[in-house]
């Protein structure tokens, strides 16, 4: 399963800069703003120690780790909601991502250009939700417009979607994003089609200087986004660059300074990672070690046709063992012989590091 994390922000807040960390590509990141147009797409393994105690007792021929693709955004302006510096265009690309990752400068620096050329970043939060408020909004209610025309015969599917849209359009209209809202599971399979910006999910990271001159400026920030429950990543994206792509087979010694930086690009990965509800199982074997991502609460027989479709078509059961227990006795054969295989149906739901073996006939 593959999904996409999009960076957005202003211009010239460090959305390439945190880009290029993440990715290990070069793309500009210039001090000016539009210094991105279209939107860079990087791929980038998960670190996962699992897999690396996983290899030390199978010693496979490889390893194939989780990937997560990150999508650097042209930054948005006031009034990008109405096509101001090309913004029609780069709402259209937050579109496409799974979810979000708000990139919000923390700092002052005369050197470096502030769009709006004041630091204030609550500020520079609400300007961009209003833009995503309002492209939503305007989407919305073309959408009820063009179901009220479809309408007049009333197809019951129809008039439930148009129901539950008056509910996203007032929300809208009130200044609220979607992702605040509660819906049931049906009104959320609804929602999901129509692919609306505010109701991905969202995270900040916050791009603050090293030095603790701007604790206030930050502090603030902080408040006011644990008010609104939002998940926060601070990340000063002009410290020293590390290459997060490490081989998951070799052991990196590297400095505290690196360390740390090291582990906040892999915090931003995995919070992308958990903002989608996703979670890991593997498959196990002398070719190959495998991390396959999927959607929490996924059934064995769902899970199996991510592998591959003739799996799901012949599924007979899946035989399970945990991770714990698969380190535990030091394999296989040590997990079998203290009985902590077992086997389970099709509707078993897949937990996070199940090794998983599925039996099938076609």
């Amino acid at each position: 399963m593959s999904f996409k994390c999009g960076l957005i922000g202003l211009p010239n807040v460090g959305k390439s800069t945190l880009f290029n960390a993440l990715t290990n590509l070069k793309v500009p990141s210039e001090n000016f703003p539009f210094c991105t147009i279209h939107p860079n797409i990087g791929i980038v393994p998960i670190y996962d120690i699992r897999l690396k105690k996983l290899s030390d007792i199978v010693n496979p021929d490889r390893i194939v780790p989780a990937f997560v693709k990150f999508v650097d955004i042209a930054g948005l302006i006031k009034g990008s909601h109405k096509g101001e510096g090309l913004g029609n265009k780069f709402l259209q690309d937050i579109r496409t991502v799974d979810a979000l990752i708000h990139v919000v400068r923390c700092f002052k620096d005369d050197s470096v250009i502030h769009v709006n050329n004041v630091i204030n970043p609550i500020v520079d939060v609400q300007l961009i939700n209003d833009e995503l408020i309002f492209s939503d909004y305007e989407m919305c209610e073309k959408i009820i417009i063009q179901l009220q025309k479809r309408n007049k015969h009333c197809r019951k599917k129809i008039c439930v979607d148009s129901l539950v849209l008056e509910v996203c359009l007032n929300h809208l209209k009130k200044g609220y994003m979607l992702n605040s809202l509660f819906f049931n599971e049906q009104d959320k399979n609804i929602i999901k089609k129509f692919n609306f910006i505010t109701y991905k999910p969202i995270m900040y990271v916050v791009n603050i200087n090293d030095s603790k001159k701007d604790s206030d400026i930050l502090d603030n920030l902080l408040k006011f986004l644990k008010l609104k429950k939002c998940h926060i990543i601070s990340f000063c994206a002009l410290s020293k660059k590390f290459n997060l792509n490490v081989n998951v087979q070799t052991k990196v010694q590297i400095s505290n300074n690196e360390n740390l930086y090291c582990e906040k690009l892999n915090e931003v990965i995995l919070s992308g990672f958990n903002l989608l509800g996703l979670h890991t199982f593997f498959t196990v074997g002398k070719k190959e070690i495998k991390s396959w991502v999927v959607k929490k609460g996924i059934v064995a027989i769902e899970a199996a046709r991510k592998i591959h479709t003739d799996l799901k078509k012949g599924f007979i059961r899946a035989q399970i063992v945990s991770y714990k227990n698969f380190v535990k006795y030091n394999g296989e054969a040590g997990s079998k012989k203290f009985g902590k295989y077992r086997s389970e149906g099709k509707n078993y739901q897949i937990q996070d590091g199940d090794i998983v073996h599925f039996l099938f006939n076609v």
